[in-house]
């Protein structure tokens, strides 16, 4: 049995970077990856729901929304799975965080605070290279000049860390290792090294929560296992069935071509329609643990009204 959470789930991941008591966490997080930049002093967690401005306009919830003592903006998100848009969605939540800062009145002169995106990613980015971190700012094309610094996004690509403890250089690459072992250690490293690594150890400590907790943390670890498998099998299913159907296909038209093609598309669609089923069951599962449909239908990438009539 595990001695720590899992900083994967939604009640771990909040436990450790989300609570108003335990920001210096969060903090420490944050001077880490920022480090040589610029040193964030204090944070206020902002309402993480952000309500639709506009009537049918859609709303937002983020995992972690705060703002540093010069009002810079983070959002920090934990992501398991790449889903339809998900570089879109990205976007989408910081342009909202930045469009929000707008003043009423004729005297407001686009005094903007920079917001930063922070994402954590239990998966490995398609079509970019493989590596821990990628950061995504506005610049020019040909010059690579920084356009604007109000806007930058910070992918944490978990997959490409393979350091061994003894191999981490510097703070931000303890803390991956910390985050990314969390469930198999039996002891936290770095505690002698920094002190925010054994205040860290006692809040991850699972016999340490709380009853309400631990039943909070139970059902959470049990949807995202429930997930994991599911979403294993359903790819397992989808790449036998596109597999079948396509060679039969292709067999059918022209054994070279015709197999290379038929593969193709058969693979494609088991595993789009793989995925499809994926999101409705787990959907399903979430809404019968209580989960808000808002942040079930930010999860799975359904539509709201789909979540709700589940």
């Amino acid at each position: 049995m595990s001695k720590f959470i899992n900083p994967f789930t939604d009640v771990g991941f909040k436990r450790i970077f989300g609570q108003e008591i335990n920001k210096d966490l969060l903090i420490d997080f944050l001077n880490a990856l920022l480090e040589g930049e610029r040193q964030v002093k204090d944070i206020q967690f902002l309402d993480k729901e952000l309500l639709p401005v506009y009537e049918k306009d859609r709303g937002l919830i983020y995992d972690v929304y705060c703002t540093d003592e010069k009002g810079e903006q983070f959002i920090v998100e934990m992501q398991n799975k790449e889903h339809v848009n998900f570089r879109e969605r990205t976007l989408y939540y910081l342009s909202q965080a930045i469009s929000r800062q707008g003043e009423k009145g004729a005297e407001w002169q686009f005094n903007l605070k920079a917001v930063y995106g922070v994402f954590f990613l239990n998966f490995s980015l398609t079509d970019l290279p493989h590596k821990l971190r990628t950061d995504i700012v506005l610049a020019d094309r040909d010059t690579h000049e920084l356009f604007t610094d109000k806007m930058r996004y910070i992918f944490i690509e978990l997959p490409s860390f393979t350091k061994e403890e003894d191999e981490c250089e510097n703070d931000f690459e303890r803390w991956i290792y910390v985050l990314k072992n969390m469930e198999k250690l039996q002891r936290l490293p770095f505690k002698a090294r920094k002190a925010v690594f054994e205040k860290l150890e006692q809040i991850v400590d699972i016999a340490a929560m709380s009853k309400e907790d631990r039943m909070k943390y139970d059902e959470s670890i049990k949807v995202y296992r429930d997930q994991l498998v599911t979403m294993e099998y359903e790819r397992q299913k989808g790449k036998a069935e596109g597999f079948a159907e396509g060679k039969a296909e292709g067999e059918a038209t022209g054994f070279a071509k015709g197999k290379a093609e038929g593969i193709a598309e058969g693979f494609a669609k088991g595993i789009a329609e793989g995925e499809a089923k994926l999101r409705l069951k787990n959907a399903r599962g979430m809404k019968a643990a209580g989960i808000a449909p808002d942040l079930i239908a930010q999860i799975t990438g359904l539509p709201l009204e789909t979540v709700e009539g589940l």
